[in-house]
């Protein structure tokens, strides 16, 4: 069968950065016209846009796929006792082809939820850029890289990381980025930490890692280098506008400047720093400062899903109790943190439906009973809807899910293969 390399989604209600009603032209992996006055002979493929919500793809700015394998491992613990105790003993008996299929497993997950995109750190980061081509969704994947300040093993890191660069940089029609990933400050060596920057600079990729996660490392550090998380790696030359970081929960007013100065995207995990009880991001002091903050699940074993939707309506929720202000992150800045600024962080062509921009599209389905009646649509969304409302999603022009029924991916076979596997951990 020929790909269709034409899709109209006729008479929607489009949320973007406005709400209206139109129709969507998309053309290969583009969105070529926003009109209304499109027409069925215009695309090879209808979409039936009524009474539905078209909206950009939701990006996860900070993931760990594969940890669909450890789903309920360590429930109840702080961070510390939950990564040494639970998840790096099991991390250990990982090999290629768990890493498949927790990766594919996590696909399903994500495409059926409405996630089109997502920056992942993790290990055998080959398999998960294997699983991305077949899935169709988009991806900026970098290996996880802990030397625990032993050289012999900064060295070993490094060449996995370029391994990686080599074989998966800017393949899969280009939807496969790599990026590199340095675990966080007080997990590698200064030397890896200024060999990464190096790295990333040289071949101009994305830098993607933890800080501040906790207040344990907060102070760890500060002991250790008598610098604060965001000051010791300013200090050392690591944070530039092509930096990611995930969390970010314990800044001081200082670093929150030195953010704001270096151009760092910060990547919000609310679901995970409520579960490891981290504590709460400042994220509205974040974006009062003009700093760009995107919104993350973390791994499913510290959320335990990997739905967007329920991360956007947390995201709200913890900032207006946080501050004891409801009219704090109001529903367009939670909904551009989960689309555009998303895209700016990891540098995608994508975030927002527009005539030129990548053809990353999801279609919600309004027609249930907690969806209705729509009085404002990015209301509902943030607010009303759950990732199952999602019916289809477009990712670089094709079709990855069709009226709830994935395409691209087996998911009873991923579903058995995982269930059979997870448990050779």
């Amino acid at each position: 069968m020929a790909e269709t390399n034409s899709i109209l989604i006729k008479d929607t209600t489009i949320l973007s950065d406005e709400i209206k009603k139109s129709s969507i032209l998309v053309v290969d992996d583009t969105i070529q016209e926003i009109s209304t006055s499109l027409n069925k002979n215009d695309a090879e493929k209808v979409i039936d846009g009524t009474n539905k919500i078209t909206m950009p793809g939701l990006i996860n700015t900070h993931s760990h796929v594969a940890m669909t394998l450890l789903r309920g491992v360590g429930d109840d613990q702080s961070l510390q006792t939950w990564l040494e105790d639970y998840i790096w003993p099991k991390e250990s008996n990982l090999d290629e082809e768990l890493v498949y299929w927790g990766s594919k497993l996590a696909m399903a997950e994500m495409i059926k939820t409405g996630t089109t995109t997502f920056n992942d750190m993790y290990f055998y980061m080959e398999e998960t850029a294997k699983a991305v081509d077949e899935s169709g969704m988009r991806a900026v994947l970098g290996y996880g890289m802990i030397d625990l300040f032993d050289e012999e093993k900064m060295k070993s890191e490094l060449k996995e990381s370029e391994k990686l660069i080599k074989k998966c940089h800017n393949t899969c029609d280009n939807r496969v980025t790599v990026a590199v990933t340095p675990h966080a400050p007080n997990t590698c060596s200064e030397e890896l930490l200024i060999k990464s920057n190096e790295l990333a600079s040289k071949n101009d990729l994305k830098l993607h890692i933890h800080v501040s996660e906790t207040k344990k490392e907060v102070e760890d550090i500060k002991n250790n280098t008598g610098k604060t998380p965001f000051e010791y790696l300013d200090s050392i030359g690591v944070l530039n506008s092509n930096t990611v970081a995930a969390h970010g929960v314990w800044p001081t007013s200082n670093e929150m400047d030195i953010i704001k100065e270096k151009g760092v995207s910060i990547a919000h995990n609310p679901s995970s720093n409520m579960k490891l009880a981290s504590g709460i991001a400042p994220v509205t002091e974040y974006l009062d400062k003009g700093i760009n903050v995107g919104i993350g699940t973390d791994g499913v074993s510290s959320n335990n899903n990997l739905d967007m939707f329920s991360e956007m309506k947390l995201t709200a929720f913890l900032q207006k109790v946080n501050t004891l202000n409801p009219q704090v992150l109001p529903t367009k800045d939670t909904f551009a943190m989960a689309t555009k600024n998303g895209a700016k962080a990891l540098g995608i062509n994508a975030g927002s439906l527009r005539e030129g921009k990548l053809a990353d599209i999801v279609i919600v389905d309004t027609l249930v009973p907690h969806m209705t009646p729509v009085r404002d649509a990015l209301s509902n969304i943030i607010y009303s809807s759950l990732g199952s409302d999602v019916d289809t999603v477009i990712c670089n022009g094709k079709i990855l899910l069709e009226n709830k029924v994935l395409k691209t991916i087996n998911e009873q076979e991923v579903i058995q293969e995982v269930n059979e596997r997870a448990f050779e951990l």
